[in-house]
């Protein structure tokens, strides 16, 4: 069967489809959500409102698929920068010393990004979207060792039909129902492991007077154990987004007076300044993540051929971090790695191979989160030594731009945490302080 599936018309989903069209006659994507042509935060994804970032590697990931998507968005009005200098980077409220890095980041919002990826995959003359279409199952062989294809109903009415497919991907994100299809087939559920961070954002945009600030495209006010209260304040295509986040069960109101009283706690006045007098375009939205969650299906013995997960179905991380869509990126290319390989790909190898993609990014986000006391899971002497040595590098970071440099190498996945322990940055980091 030339035909393969793809569920859910999320980045993940459309990233799978891209590199599936290379390998199959013909993709199908399926979306409860209509997708062609929205322009604006889709019901499936109720995060897209708020703050989103591309890191520097699932940005040339999609410059990789689409040359000349960067530019095309830079050419729309969507602002596009270096992200050691277009982005103000606080910490404790204290800006990290701008440095030039050589890595690109786009201020998009999710819609607008997902927009501009959308319109590349839907044009390839092999994919087709099935959209507004629920997702009822999948079909198995007798043996229930191999998926054949999914039960769909669409909204228009007609009877539920079955997809059949050679392989089937699950890109449905954090409410994949993939462990419990696994459970009546016979399988055991994968092992999760679960961070509960109780992550609110609260975001809204605003029409300001006068740009603060300038030709930059963002402040971020990271949140930290010192400084719990974070945002993101983003320079888009005429407005300026702000996302307020609190940890911990701290929400950021959506009542004028709350929401302008929590702006004015964070540790960068700036944003205050900006905001408090700014005309509101639209009302203040909440959004609430419980927790991380990583469902372990490398660890499987057992698991059904011809069906893959991929994206927030896998794993989903603490959105303040920003690397879900870069990861989601970087498993497509381990997708279409094994494809090219031939034949369709033994889920337990690919299984295996998205860990490895999987890894670093939940290590940082996993050790980053337990740095906070009211975060539970275990803390090893390793993840308190990080902990301590990374609120130092930010500290000297302030006055080191070749700090700043390594810490956004690290954060835009681009190099692995490691290189933050080479000789060159420890010695700058444990030296005394002036």
């Amino acid at each position: 069967m030339n035909r393969a599936v793809v569920l859910g018309g999320g980045m993940a989903g459309l990233l799978a489809a891209h590199v599936l069209a290379e390998s199959f006659a013909e993709v199908l994507l399926v979306d409860r959500d209509a997708l062609a042509g929205v322009d604006d935060v889709r019901k499936g994804v109720p995060q897209g409102a708020h703050a989103h970032g591309l890191l520097a590697k699932g940005q040339a990931v999609l410059e990789e698929y689409f040359p000349g998507l960067t530019g095309e968005l830079a050419a729309s009005g969507i602002p596009t920068g270096d992200m050691g200098i277009g982005l103000r980077w606080y910490f404790n409220g204290r800006r990290l010393k701008p440095y030039e890095t050589g890595l690109v980041v786009i201020s998009a919002t999710r819609p607008e990004l997902e927009g501009a990826v959308r319109a590349k995959v839907i044009a390839q003359p092999n994919i087709t979207f099935l959209e507004r279409s629920a997702i009822l199952g999948l079909t198995t062989s007798p043996d229930k060792t191999r998926v054949t294809g999914v039960r769909i109903q669409r909204a228009d009415g007609r009877p539920q039909e079955v997809l059949e497919a050679g392989l089937v991907v699950d890109a449905t994100g954090r409410g994949s129902r993939t462990p419990v299809w696994l459970e009546e087939f016979g399988y055991e559920r994968p092992d999760e492991e679960t961070i509960k961070i109780g992550l609110t954002y609260t975001t809204c945009h605003y029409e300001l007077a006068s740009n603060p600030v300038g030709e930059d495209m963002a402040i971020l006010c990271v949140a930290t154990p010192d400084n719990p209260r974070g945002a993101f304040f983003s320079r888009l295509d005429g407005r300026f987004l702000l996302s307020l986040t609190g940890m911990l069960g701290d929400q950021p109101p959506t009542d004028p007076e709350g929401h302008l009283a929590y702006v004015k706690s964070l540790p960068v006045p700036d944003i205050y300044e900006a905001v408090k007098d700014a005309r509101l375009l639209d009302q203040r939205v909440s959004f609430r993540f419980p927790a991380s969650r990583r469902r372990r299906y490398e660890r499987l013995t057992r698991f059904p051929e011809g069906f893959l997960v991929v994206g927030d179905a896998a794993c989903s991380f603490n959105p303040v971090y920003g690397q879900g869509m870069t990861v989601a990126a970087l498993e497509s290319r381990v997708l279409r790695d094994h494809l090219r390989s031939g034949g369709v790909p033994s889920a337990q190898r690919f299984f295996q191979d998205i860990s490895e993609v999987i890894d670093t990014p939940w290590d940082v986000a996993a050790g980053a989160d337990l740095g906070w006391p009211g975060v539970e899971g275990p803390r090893t002497p390793e993840i308190e030594m990080a902990n301590q040595y990374m609120a130092r590098l930010h500290a000297k970071a302030v006055e080191d731009g070749e700090l700043t440099a390594a810490f956004l190498r690290v954060a835009g996945l681009i190099e692995g945490p490691e290189s933050l322990m080479s000789p060159e940055v420890s010695e700058r980091v444990m030296a005394p302080t002036a």
